[in-house]
């Protein structure tokens, strides 16, 4: 299915780093939508990106459908039997109705025509399927670390943020999922990094991308050393709380 001509791609430029320095959602995630769906047939992770939750629920899943509306993120996702890749857009993914036990968006709801999405995810769900939807904003670490990261966010790659960002800024606030509200419980994302790490993982945001679009030059060489500072040369814990919105459709 072609890409719709509205699709803003702010990551298939770098698909590859994208893959390597992304953090991982938890396990416990996974599990937990998985016990919640109806039955485990099939899910579909939309906007799939390298395809990392993907993966992660076919352990879960029969099948999984994945899709992206950027081509050169499906190439670049890693393959599993239980998943099939589509290039299509969230709005239109082509898969039949009714058929269709999770939704699930990862850092990505903000991208999409969200009407045009819910009706789509209507359409797809089973009756008594479910929707979740789930976003990070910056990691935190210790006060000297969170400044110099916070100054390459803010003051530095700011300007150059798609307005969507603001979406996830302010946790979905506002955002109402189109089923009856589930209680979820706290997840959060952790990693041991070192600076290193840390640096190749600031690469991957679009605002840093749009930068070096406009100066021809990495934003992340101005903070590199005050990072390398504050960092140390031990590996740290980098911790994310996620954002986490589930609903059900009616009739299961």
């Amino acid at each position: 299915m072609p890409a719709d001509p509205a699709f803003k791609d702010h990551f298939s430029g770098h698909a590859d780093a994208y893959a390597r320095f992304r953090p991982d959602y938890p396990p416990e995630l996974y599990a937990w939508l998985a016990e919640i769906a109806p039955s485990r047939t099939r899910a579909w992770d939309c906007a799939t990106g390298n395809g990392q939750a993907a993966i992660a629920l076919a352990e879960h899943f029969g099948e999984v459908i994945a899709t992206d509306a950027s081509e050169k993120q499906i190439r670049s996702a890693f393959p599993h039997p239980r998943v099939a890749y589509r290039t299509a857009p969230a709005e239109d993914s082509g898969i039949e109705a009714g058929s269709v036990d999770l939704v699930t968006v990862a850092q990505a709801l903000h991208w999409f025509d969200i009407p045009r999405f819910f009706a789509e995810t209507e359409r797809v769900l089973r009756p008594g399927g479910v929707l979740a939807v789930w976003a990070y904003a910056v990691f935190r670490t210790t006060p000297e670390i969170d400044a110099v990261v916070d100054h390459l966010y803010r003051d530095i790659v700011g300007p150059y943020w798609p307005p969507d960002r603001a979406m996830i800024e302010q946790g979905y606030a506002g955002v109402e999922l189109p089923f009856e509200p589930v209680d979820a419980p706290p997840f959060f994302m952790r990693k041991e990094w070192t600076a290193d790490d840390v640096a190749g993982y600031l690469g991957t945001w679009s605002a840093t991308r749009g930068y070096i679009a406009a100066h021809g030059s990495d934003p992340i060489a101005l903070v590199r050393d005050d990072l390398r500072r504050a960092w140390g040369d031990a590996p740290r814990e980098v911790k994310w709380p996620l954002v986490l919105m589930v609903s059900r459709k009616a009739g299961g």
